[in-house]
């Protein structure tokens, strides 16, 4: 007989290696030109609170990582529907050819509803790609002591079939020295953050 502490990390695990093998698989995007621009859009996750957001965010760390122009578009305290009401002016403003989709996180804490941070997502996804431009969704976990991640973003990479980072914000999260306050990073988080997403571009083709 199995015990029942042990059937649950065996749930547990397998709960993670699904997780996991989304990112086995990678999805490929279009190669960037060097004359490309980014888009990092999100809230205070997005937009570097905590830190300095003009050089210490991690759209500006990317930025140097990469050699190429990555516009900040983060909204401290927004939320998703926010975000959706926000997004086609700064799609026309910025006319980027790639998009860093960082949102959802205050949709969670106040306890919005998952399902609709599923529609707006949605939305935003939809919104983005109608303009010709491709998109990299960063899952955001919920604020709890498991710091798992909602379902609905794999589900939304996999249904758009677009390149998501899941585990750099739950590994930042569980790390107070990586943390500016409880839930924002320092600059090391950040820098991590930008390394994470980096590395994903990397291996998507994008760059």
């Amino acid at each position: 007989m199995i015990s029942r502490r042990l059937l649950q990390a065996i749930i547990i695990f397998l709960s993670l290696l699904n997780i996991t093998s989304c990112t086995d698989k990678q999805v490929k995007l279009t190669p960037l030109s060097s004359d490309a621009v980014i888009l990092s859009f999100g809230d205070s996750l997005t937009f570097g609170t905590g830190v300095n957001s003009k050089t210490q965010s991690y759209p500006a760390i990317l930025s140097e990582l990469t050699g190429l122009k990555v516009i900040n578009k983060g909204i401290p305290g927004e939320v998703s529907q926010l975000g959706v009401e926000r997004l086609a002016d700064v799609l026309q403003e910025t006319s980027p050819d790639l998009v860093i989709l960082c949102h959802g996180g205050n949709d969670l804490i106040r306890k919005l509803g998952e399902e609709q941070l599923r529609h707006n997502l949605d939305k935003m996804i939809t919104m983005i790609q109608n303009t010709g431009a491709e998109v990299v969704l960063i899952a955001v976990p919920n604020f709890s002591i498991m710091l798992n991640i909602p379902k609905l973003y794999p589900e939304l990479a996999t249904s758009y079939n677009i390149p998501i980072e899941l585990n750099i914000l739950p590994k930042v999260e569980r790390n107070p020295k990586l943390k500016s306050d409880q839930i924002h990073p320092n600059i090391q988080g950040y820098k991590l953050m930008a390394e994470s997403i980096q590395t994903l571009l990397q291996e998507s083709g994008a760059i």
